[in-house]
């Protein structure tokens, strides 16, 4: 299954089911087939995904400087960090905050 967001303020996102899925827990809505994200949660929505995206990076280095302290191999992390799969939504998340306009998915 892919999420495919669509906005008046900003061209489609598509992410994979697992990715999408993800990002919507995070935010604080249900990842069902369809949803909405209306401009008033938007501030929300950037601030959880902002956190999330510190807490996975600071517990990533955490790992790696706890194994570097013991003389052990770092530990192996997915290669496209939440980060880089979040970059694209937080845009469109601003661009629609800015222009007032919801996002969607699945209708």
């Amino acid at each position: 299954m892919l999420y495919k967001f669509k906005s008046k303020a900003a061209g489609d996102l598509i992410m994979l089911e697992p990715n999408g899925r993800r990002v919507l827990e995070i935010i604080g809505k249900e990842a069902g087939p369809k949803g909405i994200i209306l401009p008033e949660q938007m501030p929300g929505a950037i601030a959880a995904l902002d956190a999330a995206i510190a807490r996975e990076e600071a517990d990533q280095k955490a790992l790696a400087d706890e194994a570097k302290a013991k003389g052990e191999n770092p530990p192996h992390f997915d290669p496209v960090s939440l980060r880089q799969r979040a970059v694209p939504f937080l845009d469109m998340l601003r661009r629609c905050q800015k222009a007032g306009k919801e996002i969607v998915w699945g209708v």
